[in-house]
């Protein structure tokens, strides 16, 4: 191949492929060409021969000259001077003088402008074969901060562009309340009760937001939410979902429905032998059988649904009213996603098997084809009745939000946002402009995770993201934050660079493409004041140099974990003071193991156990490196008076639960974090932890219940300690 053959690579640079990055170890690592050519064509890119590669490349470099908008232009409130990059043939600057410049507002008032050329400041000239354009600055009117559309019109052509005016930060924790406060997080389907069936609901959430309100805690962090596949109950991971939008209807609460107390064939249902047999061996169960939970509350709600629909009763008008006014707030996002749920149930009947819409017959692999419609139409009862589960879900999950401001928790619900869709949900499914079907989003290998790790997740294509004015992330922010007073984003380094795998290649072999990070922040900040929802950035990670300070520039918070706050030079954990502010503090995340089971080196055992290390040098290491950081982490609470020298022996290391536990919370709560959130797996001294990446079910991930119900919960010792701890250190 010649010098000025096109080659693969200059294509993955125009993209926003990495060249190479600096690993977690020090090392430089160099993609492998396989992986480029297989992403690149995972991105709709035709690589089959050097024309074609060519004209491709041509089209990205010439782009930003022959499109006379961009697709998407961001600006900032606080700009008083806007302006957007406009380019023009040059013949436009003597033939066409003169050009019409529209702006649609969001709420539908419209702005003319006739602008003539010669006014405006040209900044770049360009020739494309023998065709020259130039760029000029295009001052824009002062706009309401919100999602406007912008075109112009020149010569019998017209250019569009979406044009969004955001605030320049988040809504800040100070806003919400002007002192550091503290709360619980927990996996919702974790929690126990008399009455749920057999993993956590919206009720056990309702009863654990008025106790924790009692204890002064001021915030409660819960798992992702999203939907999973209902059809597929075994389908658990909270991180995969199906869609970031709406709810998981297994956490729905049947006898709070509307209808639950008058139905009869509900009520018989419920109470019969065979019902509650099954139910209470669901609820004793020691690991969550989501199959059983599934098949109980789904029985009960689809004969509670035919009563609801075929209702005349007075006392189900109002509802039903709701329902319908539901259905026509969510538009067509709801519409598609009960559709999705329709087919995956019809196919899934034929073929038990099928577990993705790619093994559907190939005219159903879109949704907007006929043969969709169609089904539409002939299976509308069903598609509603997946609606009427997530207005449903809806409810009972906007009554939790709604309790939290009843009791007076300055925060409220703090919810977790996944990083991406699982491909073989609705999500990739309609709308497969946006979504790289093949790849894989994942991380590198890091010192928690050795080996690296494949999510399983589609990514998004940073180009036709903004190409659709990032609307996929707009509706998943805003549909999360309705019920949120805080949110965290989930890898946010992922909103800046993502690591994406090829198909059949190792999670080590991953390359990093960029995304617009500054317009994606602005769009959190914007969907953050509307919401009066405080964001959290997890920058945990392979995290470069200067990027937590970027976020907070934008208002976010950033994460901290005791475990990674730590002096790499020396391994010495960081002293309180040294955290900052604008930040979460916590001991410990899903990801990474209890207090109780990092005191005990569980983490290590379940990884040599399930050959999770490289080599046996890596795991010799960490085990040995485990007990110099258990004396770390003594010498630091000691350093801060946070442990006393009665309360452990240096030499064995021996030291109780409790003692330990006070010590580690009071250090995290004495930092300046304005939030400090308490895992209730800490808060209990469970030593498992709640999952291990890089597995599936050599683990229990996601099916551990909490020891005791929501009912004992708050009398256990652990509990009250901890709670009269964070009132003494951190009072409301």
């Amino acid at each position: 191949m010649n010098k000025s053959s096109p080659t693969i690579e200059e294509l993955a640079e125009l993209v926003g492929f990495h060249k190479n990055y600096v690993n977690t170890f020090g090392i430089l690592q160099t993609p492998k060409k396989e992986a480029l050519e297989s992403l690149l064509n995972a991105m709709g890119y035709d690589l089959s021969n050097e024309v074609l590669l060519k004209k491709q490349i041509n089209g990205l470099r010439e782009k930003q000259w022959r499109d006379i908008l961009p697709s998407t232009q961001v600006i900032k409130s606080d700009n008083h001077h806007p302006y957007i990059t406009i380019s023009l043939p040059e013949e436009h600057q003597t033939s066409n003088r003169c050009f019409r410049l529209t702006i649609t507002t969001e709420d539908n008032n419209i702005i003319h402008q006739d602008i003539e050329i010669s006014t405006l400041l040209l900044t770049q000239t360009a020739e494309l074969n023998e065709d020259k354009f130039c760029q000029f600055q295009l001052p824009l009117p002062k706009i309401h901060e919100g999602y406007h559309h912008l075109s112009v019109k020149i010569a019998g052509q017209e250019s569009n562009c979406h044009l969004i005016v955001a605030p320049p930060k988040c809504y800040s924790p100070e806003e919400a309340y002007d002192k550091k406060v503290w709360g619980y997080t927990t996996q919702l389907y974790s929690l126990r009760s008399e009455q749920n069936f057999g993993m956590g609901d919206f009720n056990d959430l309702n009863n654990l937001i008025i106790s924790a309100a009692q204890q002064e805690a001021s915030i409660i962090g819960l798992n992702p939410l999203h939907p999973l596949y209902q059809n597929n109950p075994e389908h658990i991971s909270p991180y995969s979902p199906t869609s970031r939008c709406f709810l998981n209807t297994l956490y729905i609460h049947v006898q709070s429905t509307h209808n639950f107390k008058t139905c009869r064939a509900a009520i018989e249902k419920y109470n019969s032998e065979s019902f509650q047999e099954q139910l209470a061996l669901a609820k004793s169960a020691e690991l969550i059988n989501y199959s059983v939970v599934a098949q109980l509350k789904f029985e009960l709600l689809e004969i509670l649904f035919d009563d609801f629909m075929s209702s005349n009763e007075d006392s189900q008008r109002l509802p039903q009213e709701r329902f319908n006014h539901f259905i026509q707030e969510q538009e067509d996002d709801l519409f598609t996603l009960a559709t999705f749920e329709a087919l995956y149930e019809h196919f899934r009947a034929i073929d038990d098997s099928t577990y993705h819409w790619q093994s559907w017959p190939i005219e159903f692999h879109s949704s907007s084809t006929d043969e969709v419609k169609a089904f539409q139409q002939s299976n509308h009862k069903r598609i509603q009745y997946f609606m009427y589960l997530q207005w449903l879900a809806h409810e009972q999950m906007q009554s939790a939000a709604n309790l939290t401001s009843i009791h007076d928790m300055p925060i409220g619900l703090y919810l977790d946002l996944a990083v991406g869709c699982d491909g073989a949900g609705v999500d990739v499914w309609s709308n497969q402009e946006v979504y790289v079907a093949g790849a894989s989003v994942g991380a590198p290998p890091d010192a928690m995770n050795t080996i690296g790790q494949n999510w399983g997740l589609t990514p998004m294509n940073p180009v036709s993201l903004k190409e659709q004015g990032y609307l996929p992330l707009i509706k998943a922010l805003r549909s999360n934050m309705q019920y949120a007073g805080a949110l965290r984003i989930d890898h946010i380094l992922g909103l800046m660079r993502q690591y994406w795998i090829a198909p059949g290649m190792g999670a080590h072999e991953g390359i990093y493409i960029t995304y617009p990070l500054d317009d994606i922040l602005s769009i959190i900040a914007l969907e953050s004041r509307r919401a009066n929802c405080v964001v959290i950035g997890e920058d945990l990670g392979t995290v470069p140099e200067g990027f937590s300070d970027l976020i907070a520039g934008y208002g976010l918070l950033s994460y901290k974990v005791l475990y990674f706050e730590r002096w790499w030079e020396t391994g010495l954990f960081k002293r309180p003071e040294t955290y900052p502010s604008q930040s979460i503090a916590t001991v410990s995340t899903h990801d990474v193991p209890t207090l109780m089971g990092w005191w005990a080196g569980r983490d290590l055992t379940w990884r040599r156990e399930l050959n999770l290390y490289p080599n046996d040098e890596l795991r010799d290491q960490e085990e040995a490196g485990r007990i110099k950081d258990r004396h770390l982490l003594i010498a630091a609470l000691k350093d801060v008076g946070t442990l006393a020298e009665d309360d452990i022996d240096e030499q064995t290391l021996e030291i109780s639960n409790k003692a330990l536990n006070i010590a580690v919370q009071k250090y995290v709560a004495l930092t300046p974090s304005r939030l400090h959130l308490i895992p209730l797996e800490d808060g209990l001294e469970i030593i498992e932890q709640v999952n291990i990446p890089g597995t599936i079910d050599e683990h229990p991930n996601w099916r551990q219940k909490l020891p005791v119900t929501l009912e004992e919960m708050w009398n256990t010792p652990s509990i009250k300690y901890i709670q009269s701890l964070m009132n003494e250190v951190r009072p409301r």
